[in-house]
């Protein structure tokens, strides 16, 4: 019989959270008619991000790809050399020429204004 400890060393390790989403995490939120999306991107440069908008869906996607310039034997790697995100969110009616964009120390900030809605109902008097 093999200890407990041996099988599930790596599975309950401090260090890993396995209820953790992965990839880029996010906050939306609403404020003065206006949909505010910040992103964690770390590692990414503002070079490798892509922010699409069609018919209220919005896309945002992260690619990196980092070579080594050196040939490398690596007994063991954790950072990829090729790293992709996506994120996608349906914001409904929203006024896709003016979305804005910054992005500063890993955070990508997104602004995304509202529609603004024309009331189209009529009131008809009766004779």
């Amino acid at each position: 019989m093999l200890p407990g400890r041996i099988l599930f060393d790596d599975l309950f390790d401090d260090d890993i959270d396995v209820r953790k989403p992965q990839g880029m995490l996010c906050d939306i939120y609403e404020k003065d008619n206006t949909y505010h999306i910040d992103i964690d991107a770390p590692g990414f440069k503002k070079e490798d991000i892509k922010i699409e908008c069609d018919k209220g869906n919005l896309k945002i996607i992260a690619e990196r790809h980092s070579e080594d310039k050196e040939s490398k034997k690596f007994l063991h790697r954790e950072r990829k050399s090729y790293e992709r995100c996506e994120r996608s969110f349906y914001l409904g009616n929203v006024d896709e020429d003016k979305i804005q964009a910054s992005f500063n120390d890993g955070i990508l900030s997104i602004t995304v204004p509202k529609e603004e809605v024309v009331e189209t109902k009529k009131t008809i008097s009766i004779n």
